[in-house]
């Protein structure tokens, strides 16, 4: 399938998702989430994909929703804005935190709206030292969606997590790490070849684990600790029968390089 609204590709375990509608600094269409949904789709079925990346094109990663086909006149009819969160907004998000693998998101530039929250529902973020993100849903009368009520009150804490939400300023990317809202700032410059070493890496490690881990850690904000002990007794059960575990811990006894299939 072409894709007109963001550049797919898969090369050496990793795919690359990168958002190309740069001029409207990557805000979301229909025509866009439609495209997205394709390109995970085929980031599901495909068994050589390891780890995906997230990034977008241009100066900006995502504005979020394009308001230019919500803008409601005198007289109109109001939208149904749970319509949309519930048709585009909430399958990505589930996706993106479903995903059997390490899915790396790269913020190379202003990520406002649902654009700062799509990037929480990833495992590693990355973000360029020029980056920032902005809870941009106060200053048009909107609350945060795509998770952000969710997993900014996890990330940050409530008081940090009320005022971003309230207040609607502008985080800094460094200020996003020190919060703990991300993982890493690197250089403009670098962050797509970073993004890219760091997806490479993770796609020869072994990656049916490193999914169980992943599935792990979502669920241990819903669950007591006593359910948190029988759900690591059975993910590693599961762990414990893949062909990475027996390569590795064969590679480990035979003092040699492990080679990894993820699976």
């Amino acid at each position: 399938m072409t894709f007109e609204h963001l550049l797919f590709s898969i090369e050496d375990g990793v795919a690359l998702l990168s958002l190309n509608r740069p001029e409207q600094l990557n805000s979301f269409t229909p025509a866009m989430h439609l495209e997205v949904r394709e390109a995970l789709k085929q980031v599901r079925q495909n068994p050589e994909v390891r780890v995906l990346l997230l990034t977008g094109e241009g100066r900006g990663f995502c504005a979020g929703q394009d308001l230019s086909d919500r803008n409601v006149a005198p007289g109109a009819a109001m939208p149904d804005l749970g319509a949309s969160i519930e048709t585009y907004y909430n399958p990505l998000i589930r996706t993106l935190r479903e995903l059997p693998m390490p899915v790396i998101c790269a913020v190379n530039g202003v990520a406002a709206g649902a654009g700062a929250n799509i990037p929480l529902a990833c495992d590693l973020v990355l973000a360029a030292r020029s980056a920032s993100f902005i809870q941009a849903f106060c200053k048009i009368g909107l609350i945060p969606d795509s998770g952000g009520t969710w997993m900014l009150p996890r990330l940050v804490g409530m008081a940090r997590a009320k005022a971003l939400t309230l207040l609607g300023e502008r985080l800094s990317a460094e200020q996003a790490v020190e919060w703990g809202l991300i993982y890493r700032v690197v250089d403009d410059a670098d962050l797509r070849n970073e993004a890219l070493t760091l997806a490479r890496h993770l796609a020869t490690q072994p990656t049916a684990g490193l999914a169980l881990i992943k599935r792990s850690l979502n669920a241990s904000f819903d669950n007591s600790f006593n359910e948190q002990l029988e759900l690591e007794r059975d993910l590693q059960r599961l762990a414990g029968r893949t062909e990475d575990y027996r390569e590795g811990v064969s590679a480990f006894m035979a003092k040699r390089t492990p080679r990894f299939e993820g699976r």
